[in-house]
């Protein structure tokens, strides 16, 4: 279980299952195996995860288990949370990188902010929320890849209301994601999916199927993402990316948060971005409202998000931004960017405590 007194909290790892049939399709003729003990489950998933030679998942936390778990066929959520099937649950991710999280405590005022907005409650401080991860991201033994968690109105019943659920649930999972700067430029559509409504684009909850049926439109237009546009007519954001574009008076230009998600990268991107400024390179950085017609004129744009950390897009419904090539000033803050995630101030990575 899990104790939380601050700075000494210690998470006990589950190790292995011991620690804590396939359906035959014949049309009418099917017969569902019925498993008749635990011991037999357990041999179908490891059965299932023995082929595999690369762990997608390192290590997993639960507090419904209260503990991190490292083996997979271990890490699963209980088919009553009311995240999975009513879809009532915020998440965020932060990035693993040379053995930081990066921008970790910024994710976690604004995961804490979306679990205010859907109303749901934490079983635990933010203190020991961050004391988790860390301890996670150490279990995994991982130094880089992705690091994704949420809280839940947790398990309990299959009712349309979680008032019956006991006590809210966090999870969290260690992705052994691959990832490195972007450098070529992609192209983007704009969507024809309907955008959510701002009281749910601001928060980061786990309702994701407008952003999921957008990135598939983009896909089958051989795009590599979509643009979602107000119903003013002003741009908004990419199915899970910010987007921000260089106008012809080279000013970064970023759309205002009030009717989408507040992204942590482009708000460090606007940190960083003014040390161009100083070089005469940028001649301002501002958040707007920025109207197609004046996007699709701009000389750069990209979408900025936490694993890219900037991915340039040169061409927007066919037709080429700019010069149809990737932007210079793109890939200079591009770079502003990579280099904090990988050598920034402690403010913004915090340090993972592996133990040797």
């Amino acid at each position: 279980m899990v104790v939380d007194n601050g700075s000494e909290l210690e998470v006990h790892v589950f190790h292995s299952s011991s620690e804590e049939a396939m359906e035959v399709d014949s049309g009418s003729d099917l017969e569902v195996h019925v498993f008749q003990s635990s011991s037999e489950l357990l041999a179908k998933l490891h059965e299932k995860w023995s082929p595999v030679k690369k762990q997608p998942y390192p290590a997993m936390y639960s507090s419904i288990f209260g503990g991190i778990i490292l083996d997979p066929a271990m890490m699963m959520i209980p088919i009553d949370d009311h995240m999975v099937h009513r879809g009532h649950g915020v998440f965020d991710t932060a990035i693993l990188l040379n053995g930081h999280l990066y921008e970790l405590d910024n994710h976690l005022d604004r995961f804490l902010r979306s679990a205010s907005k859907a109303e749901v409650s934490s079983p635990f401080p933010q203190s020991t929320l961050r004391s988790i991860l860390l301890q996670l991201a150490a279990a995994s033994k991982h130094k880089k890849g992705t690091l994704r968690y949420w809280l839940s109105a947790g398990p309990g019943n299959f009712l349309l209301s979680s008032a019956g659920c006991p006590t809210p649930a966090f999870y969290a999972v260690v992705i052994n994601e691959d990832f490195s700067q972007c450098k070529e430029g992609v192209k983007v559509i704009t969507s024809t999916i309907p955008m959510k409504s701002p009281q749910f684009a601001t928060m980061k909850n786990v309702n994701y199927l407008p952003n999921v049926l957008s990135k598939m439109e983009a896909e089958e237009k051989g795009a590599f993402a979509s643009i979602w546009v107000d119903e003013e007519g002003y741009i908004a954001e990419g199915p899970n990316v910010n987007v921000a574009f260089i106008t012809s008076e080279k000013e970064l230009v970023v759309p205002f948060f009030d009717k989408i998600l507040s992204g942590c990268t482009v708000k460090r991107l606007i940190e960083l971005a003014p040390k161009l400024v100083e070089k005469g390179l940028l001649k301002g950085v501002k958040l707007a409202n920025i109207a197609v017609e004046e996007a699709k004129g701009a000389t750069e744009m990209m979408f900025v998000g936490s694993t890219l950390p900037v991915l340039p897009i040169i061409t927007w419904d066919e037709q080429p931004i700019g010069d149809g090539i990737v932007g210079e000033l793109t890939m200079k803050l591009s770079d502003l960017l990579w280099d904090d995630m990988e050598a920034g101030p402690e403010t913004h990575r915090t340090p993972v405590p592996y133990k040797d």
